[in-house]
């Protein structure tokens, strides 16, 4: 298999990174992780891709390698569409496929709407469009993150990778053998032992979110072909009828589902990779 290639993506107010596999010549794929992982979600998916596309998994703001914010900046939703927008611009994509996993897949619809004329294809795993507000814990949440002053997770050390392999497990259910490529590039060594790359702040919860009515606004602006895949049985906190609801916004979709967890790129690459060349090559959409 083929090593990916290191990127630096230079911004006016920070520096991004990615990994890239395949011919820097090759039509660009550009890919985004979900909430607290980085590029090495894509270890799996990216290299059975990368003979036709330039896969480039960019790493979010305060995720993985890419630069963390400045000290009482906090990580809105809508800076992480600006921060991909700018990154384009950087990487001077005219045209792009783009795929994104859980927040990945929220950031990339957004992205797809916000320029449709650049996004060819839009691929999205485990979502569309952000969590939103239903209003009832509106003001609960808005005090709560505002009063709060947990600066997050703390950065606990740990004696080996394989020990904060194992405590990703335990927090989030995902197998050893899918975990690892996210947790071997999200760990710094330090005399300590291993700890987190990533921003402790990325857990404090969000003040605002938009309300269900304006995310489907915005969904409704995505001109691209569009294919959502969702993993059966559902994610708790991405019901079935909402997904449905949002595809509905969407003019051109094909919405599949596949048994398994929530990073199905991880777990069935080669399935997902089936469904991502058959909709990258132009297959019907709805």
């Amino acid at each position: 298999m083929t090593a990916p290639r290191e990127c630096e993506i230079a911004l006016p107010h920070m520096r991004l990174r990615a990994l890239a596999w395949g011919d820097e010549g090759a039509p660009a794929l550009l890919a985004l992780h979900g909430w607290l992982d980085n590029a090495g979600s894509y270890a799996h998916l990216a290299p059975l891709l990368s003979d036709r596309w330039q896969v480039i998994a960019l790493e979010l703001p305060g995720h993985g390698h890419s630069d963390h914010l400045p000290a009482g900046m906090h990580y809105h939703f809508v800076d992480y569409v600006r921060a991909v927008l700018a990154a384009v611009d950087v990487l001077q994509l005219s045209n792009y496929r783009l795929l994104g996993h859980s927040l990945g897949a929220g950031i990339a619809a957004l992205v797809a709407a916000a320029t449709p004329e650049r996004v060819d294809r839009l691929l999205l795993i485990e979502g569309i469009g952000p969590i939103a507000d239903d209003g009832h814990h509106t003001l609960r949440r808005f005090r709560d993150a505002l009063t709060s002053s947990a600066t997050g997770r703390s950065l606990r050390a740990f004696a080996s990778i394989e020990q904060a392999i194992s405590a990703r497990t335990i927090a989030s259910g995902l197998p050893a053998a899918q975990a690892r490529p996210i947790v071997e590039r999200g760990l710094r060594e330090t005399p300590e032992g291993w700890r987190w790359r990533s921003d402790p702040r990325l857990n404090r919860p969000s003040p605002l979110r938009l309300p269900e009515d304006q995310v489907r606004a915005l969904l409704r602006g995505i001109e691209s072909p569009t294919a959502l895949l969702l993993a059966e049985p559902a994610t708790p906190y991405l019901p079935r009828a909402q997904m449905d609801e949002r595809a509905a916004c969407v003019n051109r979709i094909d919405v599949s589902t596949l048994q398994g967890g929530h990073h199905l790129h991880l777990e069935h690459p080669d399935v997902v990779a089936t469904w991502a060349r058959r909709h990258l090559d132009g297959g019907d959409l709805g």
